[in-house]
């Protein structure tokens, strides 16, 4: 649909017989289940966000940012001329950037012991860290938010508000 070709991702599809032939429709629900659970966190102060990650997910998180007016910089292993790598991360861009999302692997189950290399110590109570892992619960990457005053949250809710969306998108 638009907005999977806009994000450009997919992870919805959806088959259909039309005469005989079998239709294709390619959708990305994770822009749905993401806006959905991040904007009631959201404060006017939110302006700019590091998405850590440039995977198919942090595709749908850009998409979703820019949709809300939330100017946004991937933060990857291998920088390039429009993103940051893990060691360039300091406190001013901390202290710029308020939101962040990490959409790594880093810190699922089984290996819980490890977070995204970024300077937590520079968090503060006006960061927002979202993290898309669920399992567990809570990652080292939301504990040491915490830990630091920051508002986190996983992404179950994410992941659910994707789900529901895609069942809509196979029943309709």
């Amino acid at each position: 649909d638009t907005i999977a070709k806009e994000v450009g991702a997919v992870n919805t599809i959806q088959f259909k017989r039309y005469g005989g032939r079998t239709h294709i429709k390619g959708y990305n629900t994770d822009v749905i289940g993401f806006t959905n659970s991040i904007k009631p966190l959201l404060q006017p102060h939110h302006k700019h966000a590091l998405i850590l990650g440039t995977g198919g997910a942090s595709k749908a998180v850009a998409f979703s940012l820019s949709r809300m007016g939330i100017e946004y910089k991937f933060v990857s292993r291998n920088g390039n001329f429009d993103s940051f790598t893990y060691p360039q991360i300091t406190k001013d861009i901390i202290d710029k950037y308020e939101v962040i999302v990490n959409c790594t692997p880093v810190g699922m189950y089984p290996k819980t012991d490890i977070a995204p290399g970024i300077p937590f110590q520079h968090l503060t109570n006006k960061h927002l860290l979202f993290d898309l892992i669920y399992n567990p619960e809570k990652t080292l990457f939301c504990q040491l938010g915490e830990e630091h005053g920051a508002t986190v949250k996983n992404g179950l809710e994410m992941l659910h508000g994707q789900a529901t969306a895609a069942w809509f998108i196979w029943n309709k």
